[in-house]
Parts: structure tokens; C-alpha cells; sequence
């Protein structure tokens, strides 16, 4: 009788434990698993005007920029599927999509030079004629119909 209530014990224990590590599992890693709010520049972002000209000598020197920066992430080709995309939460933009493209030169920059985790923010690394040069680059991603 004894050896069944310690059987009984025992099974009720390891339910109890599993319920715990599985808790527990569930409240560490569903930060990682949940959706970050959608990325908004301020509205003020939106009236600064891009100053850079958008030639193709300035746009064939960004693309070496852009492609060593912005490419292990975004892609070479901007489609959000670098080699260091598949490990990042949220997913980098796709700048040919509808969704990048639709947003203002202004808006495209403030990111850039604010960045949001795991993006950092570029406004010390780069200059703002190289961010501003940057975004008439990604101009130049966008899907051709």
C-alpha cells in the first residue's frame, strides 16, 4: 500500500515539475515569438526632403554601401532575405514591397538613422548625405510591374 502511494506521489510530481518547466518555457521564450508594434517614423519625419540627387554615380557608390551595411540583412536585393535575416525578430524589411516604398524619403531616413532593434541606428556611422544616398538607393528596389 505504502509502495503505491509513493508511486502516486511520484507520478504527481513529475506532472506538477512538467507543468512548471513547461510555465515557465512559455513565459521566457513567448517575448521572443510575439509581434513588435508596426514601425512608425513621427509624422514630422514625413515633411523632411531628401537633398541628395539621385545620379547614377551616386547610386552606383551606395550600392557597395548598401550591400556591405544593409545586405546581410535586407538582401542584396533588398528582399528582406540576407544570410542574418532567418535568425532576426522582427524580420528585416522587404525595401522592394509596397509597404517600404509607399513610406516618405523623410520617414525611410528617420529609421535608418534611428534603427529599432535588432536594426541599429546609423545616424553615427553614416553621414546624412550617405543615409539620404541610401534611401535613393533603396528607391531604386522597388518592384517593377
Amino acid at each position: 500500500m505504502l509502495e503505491k502511494n509513493h508511486k502516486r506521489h511520484n507520478l504527481n510530481f513529475k506532472g506538477f515539475l512538467f507543468f512548471v518547466l513547461f510555465l515557465a518555457f512559455i513565459l521566457i521564450f513567448a517575448r521572443s515569438f510575439a509581434q513588435k508594434p508596426p514601425w512608425v517614423a513621427p509624422k514630422d519625419a514625413d515633411n523632411v526632403k531628401n537633398p541628395e540627387p539621385s545620379t547614377a554615380a551616386a547610386l552606383a557608390a551606395t550600392k557597395t554601401l548598401y550591400i556591405a551595411n544593409c545586405g546581410p540583412c535586407h538582401g542584396e536585393k533588398g528582399k528582406g532575405d540576407g544570410a542574418a535575416a532567418s535568425g532576426l525578430n522582427p524580420k528585416p524589411a522587404d525595401h522592394t514591397s509596397a509597404a517600404v516604398q509607399g513610406q516618405t524619403d523623410g520617414a525611410i531616413f528617420w529609421k535608418m538613422s534611428e534603427g529599432r532593434a535588432p536594426m541599429p541606428a546609423y545616424k553615427k556611422i553614416f553621414s546624412d548625405q550617405q543615409r539620404w544616398q541610401l534611401v535613393n538607393f533603396i528607391r531604386t528596389l522597388a518592384k517593377k510591374k
